[in-house]
């Protein structure tokens, strides 16, 4: 396979239990022969769905695909909690065989809707001083009570109970980047009384993409045998659809290439945005604002741009294509 014939861009994997993320990525730049291959966002092994997997130049895309708000459809186990706040964890508690009632199971749920403060789990990818936590976990040089992290501001925009058949509790969640399912189901069972621990999990949403749009890593294998990359590779003219775009001529996408202001007047078009950033979030986050997509008249990505009100000029910040 020439590695010439891969397009940069995004691709929606539905990534199936058992496998890192990094596993997947692995994976990819093996069936693609690329090594410019990341992901956005981490998967636990024991949950599968929807995992972003970027490819050459749309690696770089990471800050901004990496915050959009996400959707999950969990089962969570009552009756004792882990030590990795699932089913492969350690049991720290008794087996409780008393299970709460549906009433009060609802009840508890509100406790868990709107901002809050959340504990990562011990055993995560979140990193204190540098290091994962689950290495500092695994290594035991140091105290739980030492690694343990901080409390950090999430926001549950909905948390729906799909059904409760004790111990057996099925949600649906929509969150903000950075919650930690295993965490909730952790919370939820110290809050019941009985202890809790997420069975399985499973990602549908990553801002406007859906689960329903990703491929098999055996999809993706066949595919790109068959060299047919433009059916499961977004290119990067369709990503980031949340931000506005602007068309400029050559001359103009010479300027932003090289890193040059190019004042509003010069603009040849300017388009709003395809997409809301978010679900739950329609207008950008503070940092985004009044950042652009750049095209040429070909229809090529050139960059992103940010927006001065006061110059009325775009100057590049992110430069894919040089003129």
């Amino acid at each position: 396979m020439e590695k010439t014939a891969i397009k940069a861009g995004l691709i929606l994997i539905d990534k199936p239990q058992g496998l890192t993320s990094h596993d997947v990525v692995r994976q990819i730049r093996k069936i693609l022969n690329q090594k410019q291959v990341g992901h956005f966002g981490t998967l636990d092994p024991l949950a599968t769905g929807l995992l972003l997997i970027a490819v050459g130049k749309a690696t770089r895309f990471f800050p901004y695909y990496g915050k959009m708000d996400k959707s999950y459809f969990g089962t969570i186990r009552l009756g004792w909690a882990t030590s990795t706040y699932d089913r492969e964890g350690q049991p720290l508690t008794k087996k409780v065989e008393s299970f709460p009632s549906l009433q009060e199971v609802t009840l508890a749920l509100q406790n868990f809707r709107g901002k809050i403060k959340q504990v990562p789990p011990l055993f995560s990818a979140k990193k204190l001083r540098g290091q994962p936590l689950y290495k500092l976990a695994r290594e035991k040089k140091e105290s739980p009570e030492k690694i343990r992290p901080q409390p950090a501001e999430i926001k549950i925009y909905r948390l729906q109970l799909i059904d409760y058949q004790p111990p057996w509790l099925k949600v649906e969640i929509d969150c903000s980047s950075g919650t930690y399912i295993r965490s909730l189901a952790h919370d939820l069972g110290q809050k019941l009384g009985c202890g809790a621990h997420l069975e399985n999990l499973s990602r549908t949403k990553i801002g406007h993409l859906k689960l329903s749009q990703s491929f098999s890593l055996d999809e993706v294998t066949d595919l790109a045998r068959h060299q047919e990359f433009e059916k499961f590779v977004i290119p990067l003219e369709k990503l980031l659809p949340f931000f506005p775009k602007i068309i400029v001529n050559q001359q103009e996408a010479a300027l932003l290439s090289r890193g040059n202001i190019v004042h509003e007047k010069r603009i040849v078009k300017i388009f709003p945005a395809e997409e809301t950033f978010s679900f739950h979030q329609p207008s950008l986050p503070a940092k985004m604002s009044h950042v652009y997509r750049a095209f040429n008249l070909e229809g090529q990505l050139l960059g992103l741009v940010k927006y001065n009100p006061e110059s009325k000029s775009f100057h590049a910040f992110l430069v894919l294509k040089s003129q």
